[in-house]
Order: C-alpha cells, then structure tokens, then sequence
C-alpha cells in the first residue's frame, strides 16, 4: 500500500522581472487557449525515470531548489496586459510542489510511479497562477526510486527538457548552479531572448525568417490530398514501433553524410508524396531551432516551425536523403521567427486571393525528448491504434518520431477522410520499408526483422535540429 503526500520547496532570492513574452512563449500558449480543456494536457512535455540505486529525498529536493535558481522559466508565469498583450512575469520567491509516494513494503516502485506520472501530465496549467513545472518522486526502503517531471510547453521545448534533466542529474551529483551556469555563460534567459526579439537584429532576423517562409508558401503545391466532403470522423492515431530503425537511420546517415533527422524527414517526404499520387511534398516541420549559440542551451520554448518543400520526392531515396539534407538546414535555419506575425501574414495572403501552399502534413522529431517509460517490447516491428482524437481542423497528418533505449516508435493521427488506416499502415510501413532497404541495400531485409549484427559505422554528423 503506497501513502502520499505533499511537499513544498521554498525558494527564494530569485532573479525577478517582467517583460514581453517570447515569440516561443506566445506562439504555445496561443496554440493552448484555443484548444478544448480536455486536450490541453496534450501539450504538456513530460518525462518520468527509474533512479537505480535510489537517492536520498533530501539531496532530490535540494537540487531542485537550485535548479529554480539556474532556469528562469521555471518560475515565470505569463498572463496578459490591459493591452492584451502577453508578458512574461519572473518570480523571485514562491513554494515547488512535490508529490511523493513511499511505496508499500516489497512493492515495485515503478507501477507507482507510472501512475503518478500519468495523472500529473494530464492536468493542464495555468500559467497566469500557477509556475509551469509539477514533481512526482516514490520512495521505497527510505530512497527516492522513480522520479517524474511534467512541464508546460510553455516553459520548455524538447531540447529544453533534455537540458533540464542534465542540468538535474549534475545538480544531485553535487554541481552548484554557479558551476553549471559558469559553462553556458553566454545563454539566454526567456526575458533576455525576448529582449533580442525586440531588438534592432532580432527584428531583422524575423523579418527574414518569414520572408524566406511566404517565398515557400508561393512555390510548393497549394494542396496535396483532395479535399473531401462530409463532417470529418474521429483521428486515429498508430505508433509503428520499429527495433531495427534505430540502426538503420545511423547507418544511412553515415553512409550519405547528412544528419539523421534528414533520414527520417526524407523518409517522411517520399511517402507522402507516393501517396498523395505527386512527384513533390511539402511538410511542415517544428524545429526546436537552437542555431543560435544563445539558445544551443536553453531551457526555455524555442520551438518554431519551417516549411520543407521538396521537389522530385519519388525519385532515387539515397538522392532523396542528400537533397532532403541540403533543403532542411535553410528550413531549420528561418524557423525562429514571430508565429503570430506569420498567421497575419497569411491571413492577409489569404484575403487576396493568393495561392499558398498545402501545411496541413506535420512532421515532428522528438527523439531529443527523453523516453517517457521502459520500452520492453518485442524483437519485431509493431503496429498498434492506441486512441483517437477529436478532429483536427486543416490537418492531414501529423507525424512524430520517437525513441527510446530499444527502439525508434513513428506516432501518426491523420484524417481518415484523406488517410485512412490501411493508407497509415502503408505510410508507415513504407518509410520503415525505404531506410532499412538504404542502410543494407544488398542484405535482403523486410521490415519488422532485425538489419543483423554488421560492424557499426562511422559516427555521423552532428544533428542539425
């Protein structure tokens, strides 16, 4: 029998202040607002963990006080002005809420753990009242042994949450935040980038990134799946669940010299376009952009989106991967700009009568974002229909990779009305199918078997997004 209770943190001497909201910040938090209550959770960015051997709640709770005094977001709230206007507000002192469980005497920490985890990640946030983080933490035999951190997207991204458990380990390990932020000097707190956004070269630089996004929108093809008629059914959404690709990807990467999230974004275009019946595919693609060195190690929300247009995507896939490559990295290059003076921008486009392109297809690498569980699984690909979700307005697909210690998971919930299931099976089959085929061209593999035990490759280069 497990007992519960809560703790408070209490922090204070904080670095205090207001400001504009970052266009990170407003771009999610407007995203949110619009949703349904129920589906607002879904925006949360979460991970949960085993700790083996365990590690005493005090040295737990004392670094997470000193990981507020290292992050800024983690104790900023966002509420708008008379103006309407969203501003981010620091605070300087408050209490961390820490759920903890004690497991029952010979009890599995982790069964505990998974439902805490759970609980705590489907509960939206309020971030005019509330700071945008929730701990849960199971102790057994006097030990913390499962750990779980829920975020509001509108404090971290992917690759902020992979810096804050970094940043959260180091700090149980005995770091001091003065040592920590000794190394990443030259990176920017939230109301630091909002200042650069609000400067003479952040506003170039937006002006740009947009540019360079309508230039996009005016070439690629303005739809890539017929339209249909009728009141659209629920998403379906399936996981394809692959041992093998994890390898593979690598192996192609090395192989072709590019990056491997270009292997899967590659992948992704070339399905699209076989079965859209088209020669090109358009995606848009969310960038956790950390090009510029302020931002490398954030832990904030930097993530944007960028317009991938590739023309010719049927043709050879090693060509493909190369050219894919190539085209990401202007794509991921002007994906950090001001969203919401992008949609004003299309809607103005849109007013006039002007052609734009087809955004409805969405691709989404969050292997930086850490396993949310143990993966055990089988040897073998899976296909699986978790859920369905309310419909999407102007979505086709949406498309995420993950992964985890045994294998790289594609997530996909399309309208059914356009993509139906047996179109998702072969979607996903079929880019599992082209990066096994490229990584052992002459091995013979059929997806779901393993690509066999061949001499690892060459590391590849490092990610671009």
């Amino acid at each position: 029998m497990t007992t519960r209770q809560l703790l408070e943190i209490p922090f204070s001497s904080g670095r205090t202040g207001s400001g504009p909201a970052t266009w990170g910040q407003r771009a999610i938090w407007d995203a949110v607002r619009q949703l349904p209550p129920a589906d607002a959770p879904r925006y949360n960015i979460a991970t949960t963990a085993p700790l083996d051997p365990g590690l005493p709640l005090p040295v737990l709770l004392t670094a997470l006080e000193r990981l507020l005094h290292l992050h800024d977001s983690l104790h900023t709230r966002l509420l708008p002005d008379d103006t309407g206007e969203l501003r981010q507000i620091v605070d300087g002192e408050g209490t961390l809420a820490v759920h903890l469980l004690t497991a029952g005497e010979h009890q599995d920490p982790a069964g505990p753990g998974a439902r805490l985890h759970e609980e705590l990640a489907a509960q939206a946030f309020d971030t005019a009242t509330q700071w945008p983080v929730r701990i849960g933490a199971v102790t057994a035999d006097g030990l913390v042994r499962h750990v779980s951190l829920v975020l509001s997207h509108t404090a971290v991204d992917g690759s902020g949450m992979s810096r804050l458990v970094a940043d959260l380990t180091a700090l149980c390990l005995g770091a001091t935040p003065e040592e920590l932020r000794e190394l990443r000097r030259s990176t920017r707190q939230p109301l630091e980038e909002a200042e650069f956004q609000t400067s003479d070269r952040g506003r170039r630089r937006d002006a740009a990134a947009r540019g360079q996004f309508v230039r996009k929108l005016r070439l690629a093809p303005a739809r890539l799946f017929p339209p249909t008629a009728g009141q659209p059914a629920r998403f379906p959404n399936a996981v394809l669940r692959s041992p093998a690709l994890p390898r593979a990807v690598e192996r192609v990467a090395a192989r072709h010299r590019v990056s491997t999230g270009s292997v899967l974004l590659a992948a992704t275009a070339a399905m699209t376009a076989r079965l859209a019946g088209t020669t090109e595919a358009v995606l848009n693609v969310v960038v956790n952009n950390r090009f510029l060195p302020e931002l490398a190690d954030a832990v904030s929300v930097v993530a944007g989106d960028g317009l991938f247009h590739l023309p010719d995507a049927t043709a050879e896939f090693g060509e493909v991967v190369r050219r894919t490559h190539a085209a990401a990295i202007g794509t991921y290059r002007h994906a950090y700009y001001d969203k919401l003076a992008l949609a004003a921008e299309i809607a103005r486009l849109t007013d006039e009568g002007v052609r734009l392109a087809d955004r409805s297809c969405v691709f989404n690498d969050t292997r930086e974002l850490l396993p949310t569980a143990a993966d055990p699984g089988a040897d073998r690909t899976t296909l699986t229909w978790p859920v369905e979700f309310e419909p999407r307005p102007g979505l086709t697909f949406a498309l995420d990779a993950l992964q985890s210690a045994e294998a790289l998971s594609l997530a996909m919930t399309a309208d059914p009305a356009l993509l139906p299931r047996s179109a998702m099976e072969r979607f996903l089959y079929g880019i599992e199918e082209l990066i096994l085929t490229e990584a052992e061209p002459n091995a013979g593999i059929t997806p779901g078997t393993s690509p066999g035990t061949a001499p690892a490759p060459a590391l590849a280069p490092a990610e671009l997004a």
